[in-house]
């Protein structure tokens, strides 16, 4: 059994949910719209270019939890992932995910983006493990604040290397597929890195390291 490792965002998703509920945030009037869209636009470019402070935006994404009761906004979950996770499931990223349960492998995705967020995309796509900035709840109510280390650049590869050590298993034949080059610290660990509908960075490094480049757009 070998460990097949997935980014989520722009890798099984065709798009950002990091940024989608953000935006879903502004249209359903949960925040101050301009300030919250500037600052929501604000952080994707820095992510896009390699520059972000996932700590500062973290706290970003995680305060509009802050405000309300915790039921409502997992209802307001509910509505997001079917309005605006679900069109971005591609065929293609469900037949990938499928052809690795058939080899055996155990799968894992492994995301910046908060796990208020991921958790239940996991589950929507069928993967029973996944590693993401874990929201700190307190008296039933989020605080805003994130438990142990963001998995983001080399976070990505340290809170693997602890969820290895815990699931008492290794990297051999590891696979892992990432559109960005903000994961390139994991995929040079990997035995079988694979660049999925890469950016402009990812792609000039796979070509040179002769990495197999492919898309899950349908």
């Amino acid at each position: 059994m070998a460990l097949a490792i997935f980014d989520l965002d722009h890798t099984l998703l065709d798009g950002d949910s990091d940024h989608a509920w953000g935006q879903y945030l502004v249209d359903r009037g949960l925040v101050d719209a301009e300030h919250h869209q500037q600052r929501n636009d604000f952080f994707y470019e820095q992510y896009q270019a390699g520059t972000l402070n996932i700590h500062e935006f973290l706290a970003f994404a995680l305060q509009p939890l802050t405000r309300y009761p915790r039921e409502h906004m997992e209802e307001e979950r509910k509505r997001f992932l079917a309005e605006r996770i679900t069109p971005l499931i591609s065929q293609k990223s469900r037949d990938l995910l499928q052809q690795h349960r058939e080899q055996g492998d155990e799968l894992l995705i492994i995301t910046a983006t908060n796990g208020f967020v991921t958790f239940p995309i996991a589950e929507m796509l069928g993967v029973e493990h996944i590693i993401a900035p874990i929201p700190e709840i307190m008296n039933d109510q989020y605080t805003g604040r994130i438990i142990g280390i963001p998995s983001f650049q080399g976070g990505k590869v340290t809170r693997l290397e602890q969820w290895l050590q815990e699931q008492h298993t290794d990297l051999v034949g590891s696979y892992f597929y990432s559109d960005s080059h903000n994961d390139l610290p994991l995929l040079r660990v990997v035995d079988h890195p694979v660049v999925v509908n890469p950016d402009p960075t990812l792609q000039r490094v796979a070509e040179e390291q002769q990495w197999p480049i492919i898309s899950l757009r349908d």
